[in-house]
């Protein structure tokens, strides 16, 4: 007998069945600890997107360096990409950050604010032009607003434009002038 005169035998029955109901409880508890303690399943990695595909106007990758001029007056702009430097007979020079080109069917443009803070704009038109003065045929139109004043000229690459000669079209080495 033990304590309040209950036998022995009935305690351990009293002990083995509060062990059987814990059982269970016990391990689900534990199961739950340990589902909670895991890491989590990784997502499947999405491939990334391909790069984006370099803005053309007329077939010229509009990344690459451009050449813009016009005369009467005698203007330039060099796009370099990360900056548009202005230039012209009796004019200033004005550099103003490039950003990237508004594509609208078969026109490009783009608008930035000069160093001096003039308003510039570029538009870039995929029609063949001729300078006037030359007997160059060049793959772009250009108009171009500086500082209230409308410019317009013809445009290619800065490399089409140092490979010209004095007549025919104005094309990058390598490329068909056809």
């Amino acid at each position: 007998m033990l304590d309040g005169g209950a036998p022995a035998a009935l305690h351990d029955r009293d002990r083995e069945t509060s062990m059987r109901a814990f059982t269970p409880l016990a391990l689900t508890v534990a199961v739950l600890a340990l589902a909670a303690c895991s890491q989590p399943a990784e997502a499947p990695v999405a491939p990334e997107p391909a790069p984006a595909a370099a803005p053309t106007l007329g077939g010229i990758d509009l990344t690459r360096p451009l050449h813009i001029g016009g005369n009467e007056p005698f203007w330039a702009i060099e796009m370099t990409g990360p900056e548009m430097v202005y230039s012209g007979v009796d004019r200033p020079e004005q550099r103003a950050p490039q950003g990237q080109p508004t594509l609208q069917g078969t026109m490009a443009t783009w608008e930035s604010t000069t160093g001096a803070g003039q308003p510039l704009r570029i538009t870039l038109t995929a029609t063949d032009c001729s300078d006037g003065m030359s007997d160059r045929v060049w793959p772009l139109t250009a108009m171009v607003e500086i500082a209230g004043e409308s410019l317009t000229g013809c445009a290619a690459t800065a490399s089409a434009h140092r490979a010209a000669g004095e007549s025919g079209r104005v094309v990058d080495p390598g490329q068909p002038a056809g």
